[in-house]
């Protein structure tokens, strides 16, 4: 099971932004989601930055194994979860 974010229609509102990053990390946790694709979208690369800099927060990071970001595809991540 893959869950999917695309932040192409709020990517001018910061707090839905956040809330939508915390919904879908809070849900893969839950449903032991083993990977969660998040589409920032190609533009200028500042929604990316910040769901990465959302991403390296202590909490968030102590979430989820690694983040992989999609070699064909600039406007892409992955976030893998290692469950036991």
């Amino acid at each position: 099971m893959k869950l999917k974010l695309d932040l192409h229609d709020i990517y001018n509102k910061g707090r839905d932004i956040d809330k939508a990053l915390n919904d879908i990390m809070q849900e893969a946790v839950e449903k032991h989601a083993p990977l969660v694709e998040i589409i920032p979208g190609k533009g200028s690369g500042q929604l990316k930055k910040k769901v990465l800099r959302f991403l390296a927060q202590k909490e968030v990071k102590a979430l989820y194994h690694r983040i992989e970001k999609d070699s064909k595809n600039f406007g892409r991540l992955f976030v893998h979860f290692r469950w036991k």
